[in-house]
């Protein structure tokens, strides 16, 4: 058997973090089995859909390195473009009694939940419309047309519906418990369960893996599969991922989208590495390239329990692949970051280089890998006053200003050999050490008392804006 797999996003709005780790494990299960990953997008919802957030999705799929095997922009696999599929499978429900029309206003259906709540029941449509007589060939629901009713499913009231859920285990419901669910509702739409049932069986997806919130669900589609004549795929429900204090994943914990995140300067790797990671584990290991999560990912490593979304750790993340990345693709890629910025963007890709070079250490995110380099990018900067009342002292002028002539005296390359041959020159002249001259030297290059090595700083800025910061120092008003 081929394995198939599916993820079947809604287009209602941004690509969030926590449902794309669905979408995730069936893709890496499609890839690790040599298997086929279908997208389908689920834009039933006519009012909410929006091209804007199918947009989103698929790009913020392609950015994760999540592509997919069948799928957009074959219009096939957009269930708007279905509604002919669902109909004739709802007729032949209708014809063969398994389905039948209700007629219950939206005030009696709230009076049964009442009803249930009072009696400490569990909410459910009672099945009064369920044996009322009907024509085997009645039309679908149409409001506009004056078919002001709904289909719904008859659900055996006997017996057990039995999942054998690849992650979570044996589940057993008892048919009693189920209601007659809706499938088609009165404006002419198909429900959820229902839509996604003939789309499973048409694409012949062998395993369905989703959320546990689905898992009740899961015997409803599998009672309309049995109904049609089909086979139900396997089904693997994944724990839900929940923030730090147990409730479930939100904004506040600081998750949000997947958009939001590249926007926040993280790099696909260090974001799929996570949410591979969240529910899932390979003995005690961490990182994990593309090809490992493929060639390792399994349903018996997955957890029973709730992932719990650490900031910090995809934060761990980031930093570790910003570290480990080329400079020549760390240099790509933060190029737009500049750009946003509003700071002059350097045309020398060798020079751009060897700036990130002197940051990918402290950086953790690209957002802030930028914010390090705005002393290289700007043409002035800004000196803290903090520092330079503790460093720019009128005892420091004189050593700045000779600083500055004997950078001026480099002849050959101006690199950081170069560069510190000329701190200990002056270090010795003075009977100084490093950390007495790096600070002045450092608030006057970069404004503030935090950056790389001085050596490499100053190799990196080159001659001409070094001498001239240095000089500009010499006259700032403390000194």
């Amino acid at each position: 058997m081929t394995v198939r797999t599916r993820y079947a996003p809604s287009p209602t709005g941004a690509l969030h973090i926590g449902n794309v780790r669905s979408g995730l494990f069936a893709w890496l299960f499609a890839r690790h089995n040599r298997g086929v990953f279908v997208l389908r997008i689920d834009d039933t919802d006519r009012e909410r859909s929006t091209r804007e957030s199918l947009d989103e999705i698929l790009e913020s799929l392609r950015w994760l390195g999540i592509d997919w095997d069948e799928g957009p922009p074959n219009p096939e696999y957009f269930q708007s473009n279905r509604f002919d599929r669902y109909r004739g499978a709802a007729r032949q429900l209708i014809r063969e009694g398994k389905a039948y029309p209700c007629y219950c206003t939206a005030a009696e259906l709230d009076a049964m939940r009442k009803q249930a709540e009072r009696e400490h029941r569990k909410p459910g449509y009672d099945g009064r419309c369920r044996e009322k007589p009907f024509a085997p060939d009645l039309e679908l629901p149409d409001v506009k047309a004056g078919r002001n009713y709904t289909i719904r499913f008859r659900s055996p009231h006997e017996g057990e519906t039995v999942v054998a859920d690849l992650i979570k285990g044996r589940a057993v419901f008892d048919n009693g418990e189920l209601d007659d669910l809706i499938i088609f509702r009165s404006d002419g739409v198909p429900t959820y369960n229902f839509a996604t049932v003939l789309d499973d069986a048409d694409f012949h997806i062998s395993h369905v893996v989703r959320g546990d919130d689905h898992l009740p669900n899961t015997p409803r589609q599998m009672q309309i599969f049995y109904a049609l004549g089909l086979t139900p795929p396997a089904y693997a429900h994944l724990p839900m991922v929940m923030g730090p204090d147990g409730a479930k994943l939100s904004k506040r914990h600081g998750a949000t989208s997947v958009f939001a995140y590249r926007e926040a300067g993280y790099v696909p790797e260090a974001l799929l590495n996570y949410l591979a990671r969240l529910g899932w584990s390979h003995g005690d290991q961490e990182i994990f390239s593309r090809e490992e999560l493929m060639a390792y990912f399994d349903f018996d490593a997955c957890g029973k329990s709730a992932g719990i979304f650490n900031a910090e750790k995809l934060l761990w993340l980031n930093f570790h692949y910003l570290k480990e990345r080329p400079l020549a693709q760390l240099a790509r890629e933060v190029r737009p970051f500049i750009e946003k910025r509003g700071l002059p963007i350097p045309g020398d890709e060798a020079w751009l280089e060897r700036m990130v070079a002197t940051l990918r250490e402290r950086a953790k995110t690209l957002v802030e890998l930028v914010d390090f380099a705005t002393f290289y990018l700007k043409d002035e900067i800004e000196i803290d006053p903090k520092a330079a009342a503790k460093f720019l002292k009128p005892e420091t002028a004189g050593v700045l200003a000779e600083l500055a002539d004997e950078l001026k005296s480099i002849t050959g390359n101006f690199d950081e050999p170069a560069v510190k041959a000329v701190f200990e020159r002056v270090m010795a002249r003075h009977g100084m050490k490093l950390g007495q001259l790096a600070q002045p030297v450092r608030v006057a290059l970069t404004g503030g008392t935090v950056s790389p090595g001085i050596f490499e700083v100053i190799a990196v800025l080159g001659r001409d804006r070094s001498i001239a910061r240095l000089r500009a120092a010499v006259g700032h008003p403390q000194t």
